[in-house]
């Protein structure tokens, strides 16, 4: 079953991989369109269910965070390390000074503004707000996409510096994984809300807009990094302590809710592989 995953998406990495070009912020913008798309194409699963069964989303919740842990550290940190010692700094100053700031920026983020986790026994999180529970919950999936964007825009960035240890295979293979894992996310935006009583329009509608801060975060991620070289070590490990925050304070919590929690242990497990097997096989 694996094998035949991996063979799909080394399928879909070629075509890809064909569509990219030499400008870093044409690349970011195209793989931002994949990783949207995928998001539109999890939050469409309204259209054919009511509901999923809470072990199959407790497992594609996991999925998700071990696709995000793996990325994290193959695709982020470990480059993070490398291109510190190119550039001649330590090679642990760079990416712990990044990793902490960015996991101390999505807590500021989570803290400030409004957003509501998903739960009967979650309560708004933020500034206090008069917005229906609806908007919370999707504001919470898309403020946790953030980083996602980031993490591809810095780095195709990286790419586009020239330097040797950044490479477009690599940059492209972490776009795959964050467009597979983004397809239970979708999904488990739009469920929730036909819930609410949102009409199934509705739901998907919120559930696609929710990964349009992808391209948004990504430009900037691009941006930044392809003007100032030196802050690539330090923003490729950002985005991997603000996906690191994200995946323990929403995802892995939200995989083991219920009774179903080895499902989406499970699902962790098979996500992080698939992840690992991207990045190394075709990064």
């Amino acid at each position: 079953m694996l094998a035949a995953v991996v063979h799909g998406v080394w399928g879909a990495n070629i075509g890809f991989g064909k569509c990219m070009t030499d400008s870093p912020l044409y690349n970011t913008a195209f793989a931002t369109l994949f990783t949207w798309a995928a998001t539109a194409l999890g939050a469409a699963a309204v259209f054919v269910f009511r509901e999923l069964k809470p072990n199959t989303m407790s497992g594609m919740l996991g999925f998700a965070s071990g696709v995000m842990i793996a990325a994290s550290f193959w695709s982020l940190l470990s480059p993070s390390i490398e291109l510190s010692e190119t550039l001649g700094w330590l090679p642990w100053i760079p990416p712990l000074a990044g990793f902490l700031a960015g996991g101390a920026f999505l807590y500021l983020v989570d803290k400030t503004l409004p957003h509501q986790h998903h739960g009967d026994g979650n309560t708004p999180e933020g500034i206090r707000t008069h917005w229906r529970r609806s908007f919370l919950l999707v504001f919470a999936i898309t403020l946790h996409n953030i980083p996602e964007g980031l993490a591809v825009g810095v780095a195709f960035g990286a790419v586009g510096s020239g330097l040797e240890s950044a490479s477009l295979a690599a940059a492209v293979s972490l776009a795959a994984g964050i467009g597979i894992q983004n397809i239970p996310e979708g999904a488990a935006i739009s469920l929730p809300l036909r819930r609410e009583g949102l009409s199934r329009f509705k739901c998907f509608m919120y559930g696609q807009l929710s990964g349009l801060v992808e391209p948004v975060s990504a430009i900037v991620g691009c941006l930044i990094v392809s003007f100032v070289r030196d802050l690539l070590p330090f923003a490729l490990a950002f985005a991997a302590g603000a996906m690191i925050y994200v995946v323990v304070e929403e995802l892995i919590p939200a995989s083991q809710e219920n009774r179903h929690s080895d499902a989406g242990t499970i699902g962790a497990i098979i996500g992080f592989a698939v992840m690992m097997v991207l990045d190394v096989a075709l990064g």
